[in-house]
């Protein structure tokens, strides 16, 4: 390698490490983008329906979205609050209840049971207890997330900020970052921005409808079996199917622990219910609300996400999707289409010619 090489190596390594130290802000720009994505979508439906400047349709999406926030505060979080803070309260007695009922069915099991090695019992009741206390501990520390809050307002701030400042001219901001890439791939850059553009409003759209979907499922379900505080369990069940894999389960918990309260069929009937509701949404609603469905597979929406909880913290599993969609569409466009493919048709037709096309011809994109 010449010393040319070596050195652009080198400056590759440094911004990679100092893109890394920054990860926490990156994250921050990459939520502002997706905001100011969703709320540009809203800009131009007004545009077209009240034939307003942008800078018109820009302030009434911002004072619709604040009208919708306000009632949202007011309407919907003091209710929930309230139930949570008592839900919190209850999911010990739940687990308790729990130890309680399977040491009863371990010393006198009913009479369709199967008979066990007695020295192997006294395991289950341990191991359970360990993984109750593991749960309450967790649980009991729900709100230390929280405990930051100066920090997360000042987040909160500057996603705000960068949204609105995105919103405004989001065509400069577009050029901008077009300029990162060199002057004959740009047009094709453009083009795979707009193709992300495109699949991250069509996901933001789908898992929304899909959101409300399982919590109005979730209400009605618990409402039937007789579960105390629907309405904690119904938002929380929204709110936590926008994690796939990983929500669902966590959402399950709390209607689970407070079912216990009264039997374990009850918790089972819980139970059963949301797996119910988590087919229909994995096999009906999702494909039926998104006509341009995002194709990630299980296995690699899974691996995103602790990929991205590993390395990124909290916020990088909350945005562990959409990122998965957004590099999921630069290996598409760039890596496989613009690269692997031109490389096999260069060794099928001329590999000398073609090579040559690919590093120096601008239209070649």
């Amino acid at each position: 390698m010449k010393l040319i090489d070596w050195l652009i190596l080198l400056g590759i390594v440094v911004i990679l490490l100092a893109l890394w130290q920054f990860r926490e802000i990156l994250l921050l720009i990459f939520l502002a983008i997706v905001l100011a994505l969703a709320l540009n979508s809203l800009v131009r439906q007004i545009m077209h329906w009240f034939k307003l400047p942008r800078s018109g349709a820009v302030i009434l999406a911002f004072l619709t979205v604040l009208v919708v926030i306000g009632l949202f505060i007011g309407l919907v979080v003091p209710p929930f609050v309230e139930q949570f803070g008592q839900l919190i309260i209850l999911i010990p007695r739940g687990f308790d209840n729990l130890v309680l009922w399977t040491n009863e069915w371990i010393e006198q099991p009913p009479h369709w049971f199967p008979d066990l090695d007695p020295s192997l019992l006294p395991r289950f009741p341990d191991l359970l207890e360990q993984g109750l206390s593991l749960a309450r501990k967790i649980f009991g520390n729900f709100f230390d997330f929280f405990s930051g809050s100066l920090t997360i307002a000042l987040q909160f701030g500057l996603v705000l900020a960068l949204t609105l400042m995105i919103l405004a001219d989001p065509l400069a901001y577009r050029q901008l970052l077009l300029r990162l890439f060199p002057f004959f791939y740009r047009s094709r850059a453009d083009e795979i921005l707009q193709e992300c553009e495109t699949t991250l409003l069509s996901w933001m759209r789908g898992v929304s409808i899909s959101s409300f979907f399982v919590a109005a499922l979730s209400g009605i379900g618990l409402t039937i079996l007789g579960v105390p505080f629907v309405f904690a369990h119904a938002l929380l069940a929204g709110v936590f199917n926008l994690i796939p894999n990983v929500g669902p389960t966590l959402s399950v918990i709390f209607p689970v622990s407070v079912a216990l309260l009264d039997s374990v069929w009850k918790a089972i009937a819980v139970v059963i219910l949301y797996v119910v509701i988590q087919t229909l949404e994995s096999y009906w609603i999702s494909p039926l609300i998104m006509k341009q469905q995002v194709s990630l597979l299980p296995a690699a929406t899974l691996v995103a996400q602790i990929f991205f909880a590993t390395f990124l913290g909290p916020l990088g599993l909350i945005l562990a999707l959409p990122l998965a969609v957004v590099a999921k569409t630069w290996i598409e466009e760039l890596l496989l289409k613009d690269v692997l493919d031109r490389l096999q048709t260069t060794f099928i037709d001329s590999p000398s010619e073609s090579s040559v096309e690919l590093h120096h011809d601008p239209t070649n994109v």
